[in-house]
């Protein structure tokens, strides 16, 4: 697939780079620029970003930062058993555990919540950074959901992270699981107070909690902006009925004075 001439392949972190020194140097670049290639398009084309993932694994299936790359492509494009087997691969690669929440997750994709649930009660977690628990509490409370156990949902949310006025990286995303369970569960003041709290730690708007909170408070959005043709047509006059029929009245007087102006003709002719 094609690489564009700016992509030198020194764009990616440079533990990548290292784990690819074991590779011959020309592979070594043709499997780094392939791996930028995935980075740069997985969110806004992950089929494409899929497809590069694919050569890069052709290449050199036993990196396991290529492995990786190939789960979390194969993830977004929602192909969760692939995803959850690459991911298992790079994992018996590196004996790292910070993928636990990922492959708990590809479970949740597979419909296995409660294997999900099971991961996040595994020693796995406790070895996980604050980040990777948190992000394993998300996928715990998105299984309870799985299984229509909202409460319980709620309940694995609450934790010293939720509660903390410090806003980290996690913050938004776990206020708005939160403030969607608690909605979900019928209550709504307290679900609008937390929607409004994701709005101000949310300073990428990642989420769409600003949507959710005009919502609940009854705000409807107008789209403003009208296409140059659309205004014509609304400032165009409407024709009315009577209208109408008078314009096919004209027609038909037209057409009798055409016949009879074409019978005269024809009269002259003949005399």
């Amino acid at each position: 697939m094609p690489i564009p001439e700016d992509v030198t392949g020194y764009e990616i972190d440079k533990d990548v780079q290292q784990e690819l020194q074991s590779l011959p140097k020309g592979l070594a670049e043709d499997v780094a620029k392939n791996l930028v290639m995935v980075a740069k398009l997985i969110d806004e084309d992950p089929e494409q970003a899929y497809a590069y993932s694919k050569i890069a694994l052709r290449l050199a299936s036993r990196v396991a930062a290529v492995r990786e790359a190939a789960g979390f492509a194969a993830y977004a494009n929602q192909k969760y058993s692939e995803a959850l087997a690459e991911f298992r691969a790079a994992r018996r690669m590196t004996g790292s555990v910070e993928l636990w929440p990922v492959m708990a997750d590809c479970e949740r994709g597979l419909g296995r919540p409660e294997k999900a649930l099971d991961m996040a009660g595994a020693p796995e977690v406790q070895k996980l950074d604050k980040a990777g628990q948190v992000e394993m509490r998300l996928v715990a409370a998105g299984a309870r959901r799985d299984m229509d156990q909202v409460d319980a949902a709620i309940v694995t949310l609450q934790s010293p992270e939720l509660a903390s006025n410090s806003v980290q990286p996690w913050t938004a995303r776990l206020r708005y699981a939160y403030a969607d369970a608690l909605l979900a569960a019928g209550r709504e003041d307290e679900a609008r107070e937390w929607f409004a709290k994701v709005v101000e730690s949310d300073k990428d708007g990642s989420t769409d909690a600003s949507d959710r909170l005009a919502e609940l408070d009854g705000v409807e959005f107008v789209d403003a902006l009208v296409d140059d043709e659309d205004e014509e047509k609304a400032l165009a006059p409407v024709a009315s009925d009577e209208d109408a029929d008078d314009a096919d009245e004209d027609v038909d007087a037209d057409a009798v004075d055409a016949d009879a102006a074409s019978g005269e003709r024809k009269d002259a002719d003949e005399r």
